[in-house]
């Protein structure tokens, strides 16, 4: 595995810090920490938010973790990530991301994410508990923003994705949500260009000011119930159609094809 990892394709790779599914990476975190349930395994989405409002989790503890998580990235890719942010939006919320930001700023990690996504609060096919839920994410996210500059962190002007997601993805939702980033120009900083101060900075989409986008996907294929996962086996997403559907339309010649017509340039974080 750490052959493949550090020999096989050379894909951009960066580092999806998880702290609510499946085992810890650090070994000691496993046997008792306010991380895991009596069973050794993450509290899971709902629950790491749970336990961090009352106050139960430990923020050591937390950047014990994420200090693992770089290092075992390190040693099997051999070199740092480019880019690193949160499974679940974790990265973002109060307390955890003063932690994940002085992480990346030890490890000289340039870029995160800022999940703030223009027309979010528009979006017609979204069910209210995933619209409830993202409204949430994205206050989390304007509260990242003075920490994550503050230790000199960046990230893309706008980012996409929360409205794309798996059966929601298609060539017509992802031009719905490109249309709505150029509108929106450039939030909360794009980490660019510092004077873009205010949230939807001036002059973005310019020669002068490029809008970089990053457009969240989990292109993959319908997991084996008995095998994956991250120690309690695979999600109820990554068992579905979901993510062949993902795959199957970010490969569509017609997507590459407006790609190419809206002169947009695919790129990964190392680009910027």
């Amino acid at each position: 595995m750490k052959r493949h990892s550090k020999d096989g394709h050379q894909i951009p790779a960066g580092l999806h810090a998880n702290l609510s599914e499946g085992l810890p990476v650090c070994q000691k975190l496993r046997r008792r920490s306010t991380l895991v349930n009596e069973d050794g395994f993450f509290l899971g989405k709902m629950g790491f938010r749970k336990a961090l409002r009352s106050g139960r989790l430990s923020a050591a503890e937390v950047e014990l973790e994420l200090r693992a998580q770089v290092e075992q990235f390190s040693e099997l890719t051999g070199h740092l990530p480019q880019h690193m942010d949160g499974h679940q939006h974790v990265h973002v919320l109060p307390e955890v991301r003063d932690v994940f930001a002085r992480v990346l700023s030890d490890y000289g990690i340039p870029f995160t994410r800022v999940p703030v996504e223009p027309g979010l609060r528009t979006c017609p096919w979204l069910t209210p508990p995933l619209q409830e839920f993202y409204m949430q994410v994205e206050e989390d996210a304007w509260g990242s923003v003075g920490v994550f500059r503050k230790h000199g962190i960046r990230w893309p002007s706008v980012y996409l994705g929360l409205t794309t997601m798996g059966k929601n993805m298609s060539l017509s939702s992802i031009k719905r949500a490109i249309d709505n980033a150029l509108e929106a120009s450039c939030p909360g900083s794009c980490g660019v260009l510092p004077q873009c101060d205010t949230p939807w900075g001036p002059g973005a989409g310019t020669r002068d000011c490029p809008i970089t986008v990053e457009l969240m996907v989990h292109p993959g294929y319908p997991s084996d119930p008995q095998q994956g996962g991250c120690g309690e086996g695979p999600d109820s997403f990554s068992q579905s159609l979901d993510r062949q559907h993902e795959l199957d339309t970010l490969m569509d010649p017609k997507l590459l094809n407006f790609y190419r017509q809206e002169q947009i340039q695919l790129c990964a974080f190392k680009d910027l």
